[in-house]
């Protein structure tokens, strides 16, 4: 009677799809603890380097050790905060207009801020677009091309810093109370990020331009 050999073709493929899931999984591990430590080290060179390394650590697998990566990622945390900080004022705004005892005053205030917030937006979606189109290897002889894209990136980053701050300016001949130092409390957290995207921005391009 003939012996029917097992057939090792489903242990083989287990084998191997274990194996490269551990592979995948070593790989991804490295990426991320490699891309936190850059992020940190990145994030030394900001004004505010703790808020920093908590708003981008979640990008250590994507950012790795690319400067203009962690830029990137920084931009889009500061658009992120800066469309919810503009939303927020436009809120408060409409409250202020329909309060029975409005501060005329605050209102203006606010009007205003919501208005540097929005070109704010406007601001740093542009420079997160020009990111997303930058290509140093054909930037060309000199490398004008790549020195004009990013020339822009941190014009548009720098006048959206100059919004957001304008809009807190704002607020100085407004009389103290929780509406003033609510948003003048939350436009102050958000610059922090505008101004580490920057900083980050500007470290990348003395890096990248030639």
């Amino acid at each position: 009677m003939e012996t029917q050999r097992p057939n090792l073709l489903p242990l083989l493929f287990i084998c191997f799809s274990l194996r490269l899931i551990s592979a995948v999984g070593e790989s991804n591990y490295s990426n991320t603890t490699n891309g936190t430590d850059f992020i940190r080290t990145s994030c030394g060179a900001t004004l505010y380097p703790d808020v920093c390394f908590s708003s981008l650590s979640r990008y250590a697998a994507a950012v790795g050790r690319d400067p203009a990566q962690l830029a990137r990622a920084a931009i889009t945390v500061s658009l992120a905060k800066t469309k919810h900080m503009a939303a927020y004022v436009s809120n408060v705004s409409r409250q202020a207009d329909y309060g029975a005892a409005s501060d005329p005053r605050a209102a203006a205030a606010l009007h205003d801020c919501f208005s540097n917030f929005g070109d704010a937006v406007d601001e740093i979606r542009g420079s997160l677009r020009q990111m997303r189109h930058l290509d140093p290897g054909v930037a060309g002889a000199g490398g004008e091309s790549f020195r004009f894209q990013m020339s822009n990136v941190q014009t548009w980053m720098s006048a959206a810093l100059t919004d957001q701050e304008t809009c807190t300016d704002g607020f100085e001949d407004v009389s103290d109370g929780p509406v003033k130092a609510d948003v003048i409390g939350r436009a102050n957290e958000v610059k922090k990020h505008t101004s580490n995207a920057l900083a980050l921005v500007n470290h990348y391009a003395e890096k990248a331009v030639p």
